[in-house]
């Protein structure tokens, strides 16, 4: 038998046999694609039926016509973009700087966090006057002192420093409030030795592990503004900062009335166009508190903007001078800048205009 013979009976007792065992064999089809076939497989997509007009007649009118159905979009987030963009730029400068650094950016509308080395322990320098001004204020609470209180400057208090309060003469009479406010605004440590003092340091030591705390210090040691090495430094982190921050804005420090006290006394520090203030864009607002000490140089802060306000915490720490580390901090408060004026222009639309300023 030849072997033309031989396939051509393989081929028809193969179709006689997919017949009985409920195989259909259509030569002329074409064969599906692979989207039809998951087309087919897949249910269809419900779609809500559409909402009827009051009355017998609208009811009468029968069904609507189905609605298309439209391909999920692949098209990218430019809002997530664009945040991807600036945390690569963030990280950029920080792993370029010659030092030491800690950085948390926090959306407080979104919940977007970056950080980077956000553990690390750092010389807290003038940063530990945001806790002590929180005992102040737990203090208050538990009807221990009063903002009216007058204060007695005595010679023990005198640091010096940051601060005018050292040129003040011996029995000045000065109420807790404008201490604090000195304290922040002008960094002065005199103010900062005569609360101390009031309030007691081992209050506050036994007080900031109740507010989430845990690796922030305040030792007589210190406190000392001398440049070299001191027996028991006071270390702080960028993540325990920026917790801090956060959490008197959403007025969860103490109590909400204290917490707005504080916000509007960490919005008031001087007119000094330095760090996360240098290029601040017109209409914003900052709540912050710098340190300056033992090659240390910090900021952290509320970003109060019109299109969304954020958290930002920058540490530094064996800088080779204090301008190189200022202008450093200044770079990354304006790389965020520009990503919230720019969020601020596609919230507002095609319009080139910006959007109304959010009156606080």
């Amino acid at each position: 038998m030849k072997p033309a013979d031989v396939l051509v009976g393989a081929v028809l007792f193969a179709v006689a046999l997919a017949y009985p065992l409920g195989f259909g064999l259509d030569w002329g089809s074409r064969p599906k694609a692979v989207a039809e076939v998951l087309e087919e497989e897949a249910p269809a997509p419900s779609v809500p039926a559409p909402a009827l007009k009051h009355g017998p007649k609208a009811a009468a009118a029968g069904p609507a016509p189905s609605a298309a159905v439209h391909p999920a979009s692949w098209a990218p987030d430019p809002a997530a973009a664009a945040w991807e963009k600036m945390t690569e730029d963030l990280f950029r400068l920080a792993a370029s700087y010659r030092g030491r650094v800690a950085i948390v950016l926090k959306d407080l509308q979104t919940g977007n966090v970056w950080s980077y080395h956000q553990d690390d322990l750092f010389p807290s320098a003038s940063l530990i006057k945001v806790p002590v001004m929180l005992c102040v204020f737990n203090s208050i609470n538990d009807g221990k002192i009063s903002l009216s209180e007058k204060i007695v400057l005595r010679r023990k208090h005198r640091v010096g420093g940051s601060g005018s309060l050292k040129w003040f003469p011996d029995g000045t009479r000065l109420p807790l409030r404008e201490l604090l406010y000195r304290m922040i605004n002008e960094s002065d440590n005199t103010a900062t030795a005569m609360i101390l003092d009031t309030i007691g340091i081992d209050y506050v030591q036994a007080q900031l592990p109740k507010f989430g705390l845990f690796y922030t210090e305040v030792n007589p040691e210190g406190l000392s503004i001398k440049s070299g090495k001191v027996p028991r430094e006071n270390y702080t982190t960028a993540r325990e900062m920026t917790m801090m921050m956060e959490r008197i804005y959403r007025g969860e420090m103490v109590s909400r009335a204290s917490s707005e006290l504080m916000m509007d006394i960490l919005k008031h520090r001087r007119a000094t166009r330095s760090r996360l203030a240098k290029g601040l864009p017109r209409g914003w607002e900052l709540a912050h508190k710098t340190g300056l000490l033992r090659q240390a140089c910090h900021d952290v802060a509320i970003v109060l903007t019109p299109y969304g306000d954020y958290a930002l915490t920058v540490l530094t720490g064996h800088n080779r001078s204090y301008g190189t580390a200022k202008d450093f901090i200044s770079r990354l408060g304006k790389v965020t800048f520009k990503y919230y004026d720019a969020r601020g222009h596609l919230v507002a639309g095609s319009s080139s205009r910006r959007g109304p300023l959010v009156v606080r």
